[in-house]
Order: structure tokens, then sequence, then C-alpha cells
């Protein structure tokens, strides 16, 4: 069996999912991440890497080889790494392990290890207090946290805060006091309440913001402050009780090893579909494992890259929860015919059982659909005096 060819369709709302075809007639799916945050898109550079990696290194090749294909893939470049090549890296390797569970006749998972869980915790999104002409941002949050809560899900996750000043006036964090306790009070002790600074926050917001919002006992703070200012994670960490959550910008078990040497972080969010794949990804996660840190795969794109996720999460020992906007998205499940591995029970996913990653794809909507212009303008955030700050 060797790779005899490929297609990378580009589908709304953002995704880039390709597709590897063998010699025996097998297909194998996987779906790259296409750096949409960038302004304008990079459908272009990610689709360029695809191409180059494919027709270098995996073309001709037999595709159980995945960590050979995979080394190969990551160093014979002398520029390597970043989010372009380490996503490119990851479709790519998605669709090998698509193949090889095929070929065996088992999921992924099994292939790593065995399962070290029955099933997977999810959580959902609060975004109701920042949509457009919301006058009470806590009641709006509250709302859409009881709603999760009454769905069966024991975790919600929000950002509390728009963009701050470097240094801010108590009424900034007094606004995300009380939009953090009002989905407290809303879904109770028994349900998880995770929050994203989303890289915000200066790292002197972010120790005010984690001393004011630790009363509600959080699951986690999210990316406190932004990759580039990682050595201020430990003081971040001496500042607070809630435990520190970051890595959906890292890229590999490189980048994360200095925040865990340094006990600076307690949950890595490596996503699958941009830190090189699942290959990459599980060893992210036996690398966290060995810090006593716990993984939470972050995926804010569609089926394919929660689909490989879950079988990371399903043999790392250390997973805790699984990032996901899909589940109940019509616009998304499109392209899944078999929608039921993706039909939540109390909160939780049953792991898929299916051969390869268990998802099975609609083609014939996916070639409908292609073509799509995945082109985001993402205007840069302002501060009050005009500057430039994180959005």
């Amino acid at each position: 069996m060797h790779v005899t060819d490929y297609e990378l369709y580009d589908v709304p709302p953002r995704w880039q999912f390709l597709k590897l075809e063998t010699s025996d007639g097998r297909a194998g799916w996987g779906e790259v991440y296409t750096k949409w945050h960038f302004a304008g898109g990079s459908e272009p550079a990610t689709r360029s890497a695809v191409d180059q990696l494919l027709h270098q290194y995996v073309l001709g090749e037999d595709p159980r080889r995945i960590e050979y294909l995979w080394q190969a893939m990551y160093r014979s470049s002398f520029y390597r790494g970043g989010p372009v090549h380490m996503s490119a890296i990851a479709g790519v390797d998605e669709a090998l392990w698509d193949l090889k569970g095929k070929a065996a006749g088992m999921p992924v998972y099994e292939l790593l290890g065995g399962p070290a869980r029955d099933r997977v915790r999810l959580y959902r999104h609060v975004r109701a207090h920042g949509a457009e002409g919301v006058t009470d941002p806590a009641a709006a949050a509250a709302a859409e946290a009881h709603e999760h809560a009454e769905a069966g899900y024991t975790a919600v996750k929000l950002v509390p805060t728009a963009g701050l000043e470097l240094i801010d006036a108590p009424a900034a964090v007094e606004r995300a006091r009380k939009i953090v306790g009002a989905v407290r009070d809303a879904v109770g002790p028994d349900v998880d309440v995770a929050l994203d600074f989303h890289g915000r926050t200066s790292k002197a917001m972010a120790r005010r913001l984690a001393r004011a919002l630790e009363p509600f006992e959080p699951m986690f703070v999210e990316e406190p402050v932004t990759p580039e200012h990682g050595h201020a994670l430990p003081r971040i960490a001496e500042a607070t009780s809630i435990p520190i959550a970051t890595g959906e910008r890292l890229y590999s078990r490189w980048e994360f090893r200095p925040i865990l040497e340094a006990d600076a972080v307690d949950v890595v969010q490596p996503d699958v579909s941009s830190a090189g794949g699942i290959t990459e990804t599980k060893k992210i996660a036996d690398l966290a494992e060995t810090y006593d840190a716990a993984i939470a795969p972050h995926c804010p794109i569609g089926p394919l890259a929660l689909a490989a996720s879950l079988h990371v999460d399903a043999a790392a020992p250390n997973a805790l929860i699984q990032e996901q906007v899909i589940l109940d998205d019509d616009e998304a499940m499109r392209y899944v015919e078999n929608e039921s591995i993706f039909e939540p029970t109390d909160g939780y996913l049953d792991l898929p059982e299916e051969p390869g990653l268990g998802i099975e794809i609609d083609e014939d909507r996916v070639r409908e659909l292609a073509g799509t212009d995945l082109g985001f303008d993402r205007s840069p955030g302002h501060r009050a005096d005009g500057s430039v700050g994180e959005r």
C-alpha cells in the first residue's frame, strides 16, 4: 500500500479538509488549521505547505510508516515549526492515522495503546455576554451557561473581559467579576467554569484579574498572557490558586517544555490540527504527564479536527476535557455522514468505534462546497488612546 494522490478542499466556514488516496483504494482524511485569524486568512500558505510536504515526502510512500513520515516532514525543513508548517504536518498526519486505522481495522486510539477512558468530557462556550447590543452582559452569560448546564454539560468556558489597558481601572475588573459571578450562581458548584483571558491581558492585569476571580473557583484560567510572554507565567501562577492553562499557540513539544519545566502551567492545550497532528499531540500529552499537568486539546474548527482530538483524549491518561464548537451545528454536520458519533450524553462523547478516525465524510457535499474563499478580515484591537492592543 502506498499513497497515490490527494485533494485539499477549502470549505466553509473556514476549514481545509485533506483527503489522501492509496493504491489499494482506501481514503484517509485530515483537517488542516488554516490560521484564519491572520488578516485575510492564510489558506494559501497552508495549501502551499501541504503541497510541498506531500510531493516531497509522502506520495509513493507507505502511509503506515507514520513516525518516519512525520520526521521526514519536520526535520527535512531547515526552517521548521511554526503555525503554517506544523498545521500542514498535522493535516497529513491525521490522514495517515486514519489510513493506518482503516488498514488495521481498528480505531486510532487502539493503535496508540488502547483507551484510557470510556468517554470524553466536553465543555460548551458561553458567548452571549459579548454579543452586539447586549445591555446586561452578566445576565446574558448566566442565561446561556444555565442552558448548557440544563443540557447536561458539566463545564462551560467564557472570556470574561474584552481588551484591557496595560493597567486598567478597577471598573474593568469589577465588570469581569459580575459576569463570572453571575455564571457561577447560574450553574452552581457542580459545574466547572473555565475562564479564557485569550492573551488580552498584560501580566499585571492577569494577576489582578485572577486574584479577583479566585472566589468563584474557576476550573482554569486560559492564556493569561500571549505566548511571547511565557516567561511571566511562573509569576502569574504564584499569584493565584487557579490552575493555569495555555498552549493553543504553541506548536511542538519543544515549545511546551520550558513552561512545563518552570512549573508554570497545569493544563496544556495543544491543537491537534495545529501542533503536528495526532503524533505530536500525543507526545505533548506524555510530556505533560511527567510534570503532573493535564491536557485539554484546543479545537475551535471542524469535525475532522474534533475526531482526531477524541483519539488523543481516549489514549492520554491525563486528558482533562475537550473543546468543541460544532455540536448542534447543522452547518458543520453537513459534512458528516455518521453524525451519531458526535451526539453527547450528559456532556460526554463516547469513543468512536469505527476504524481509523471513525468519521465518515460526505465527499459529495465537500466537493459541492469546495473552493470557498476562507479569507477573514481581522482588524487589530485598539486601546482607549488609539494604540494597538490585543483582540
